[in-house]
């Protein structure tokens, strides 16, 4: 038996097979097929647009799949969500779908735009946005290069955004969120109630969650006298209590800890002047909680 998994294959691929790399999976793309090598013989693998990945799951195509709750909300997919992982193309956080127009457009509020057209890729997602508002405008389907079009080819887009720099180096405003979305794990409903299919499912989301925390943090190890201990503790900030263990001589102890990366450098001077020792840097892949 086999778990099919789909990738997304687009802006979220690379930070993708990163993410399952860390996760403990190594995954090979042949630039010339759409299905991957994963060194695990109980996963098959295929790339799918996100975009189209909730429809595919919710078919039977494939079992499981990464996609966005954005594109899941587009499709109207019947789907288990299985999972958050929140991870995007740049950051490890949340993506949102901003209504924006031209900054010298003369638009304010969203009731501005009765009667006009708005470009987008989330089509349906944003007809719905409008229709609570009270708002008949024409929406229509951007095939990419969403950014250009106001004011010439649309009055206003909705488009994706992490950081909304691509929208202010486009001369874009942005007026509303439609909604905040992330990547997330699907299953279709008969792969969720197959017990061998949802325990490979729920593994693979322990590893990547796993991934996720420990991004962005590193572990510490040091040795200190027992006489120095508070003082050494009183440094650390951790991801709970740090575990501490006894050493052959009895007067010493060792430290183990995870601390946020950026904070390493001021950290260590810190644990050296409390008179700790031996101190050592180590990378994480995974976190498990």
């Amino acid at each position: 038996m086999k778990l099919k998994l789909g990738l997304p294959k687009g802006s979220l691929q690379e930070a993708t097979l990163e993410l399952f790399r860390r996760a403990g999976y190594e995954i090979t793309v042949n630039p010339r097929s759409y299905f991957p090598v994963i060194d695990d013989d109980e996963i098959e693998c295929m790339l799918i647009r996100a975009q189209e990945m909730a429809r595919y799951v919710e078919d039977g195509i494939l079992d499981v799949g990464l996609t966005g709750k954005d594109w899941i909300l587009e499709n109207g997919a019947d789907v288990v969500e299985v999972a958050d992982l929140i991870y995007a193309k740049q950051t490890f956080g949340k993506v949102r779908w901003v209504l924006a127009v031209p900054e010298k457009s003369p638009f304010r509020s969203v009731k501005d735009l009765e009667g006009k057209i708005i470009a987008t890729e989330l089509v349906k997602v944003t007809e719905r946005f409008l229709a609570e508002k009270g708002v008949s405008a024409k929406v229509e389907f951007s095939w990419g290069a969403t950014e250009v079009k106001p004011p010439v080819l649309a009055d206003a887009i909705v488009e994706v955004t992490e950081t909304g720099s691509s929208l202010r180096a486009n001369g874009l405003r942005i007026m509303e969120t439609l909604l905040e979305s992330n990547t997330k794990l699907i299953s279709n409903r008969a792969a969720w109630s197959d017990p061998w299919k949802r325990e490979k499912a729920e593994t693979m989301v322990m590893l990547l969650k796993g991934a996720i925390e420990a991004a962005g943090k590193v572990g510490l190890m040091l040795n200190v006298r027992r006489e120095d201990l508070e003082r050494v503790l009183a440094v650390l900030p951790a991801l709970k209590r740090p575990t501490i263990s006894n050493l052959s001589d009895p007067d010493w102890v060792a430290v183990n800890t995870v601390i946020e990366e950026k904070t390493v450098r001021e950290i260590i001077p810190r644990l050296k002047a409390a008179k700790a020792q031996g101190i050592v840097e180590y990378p994480l892949n995974k976190i498990v909680v």
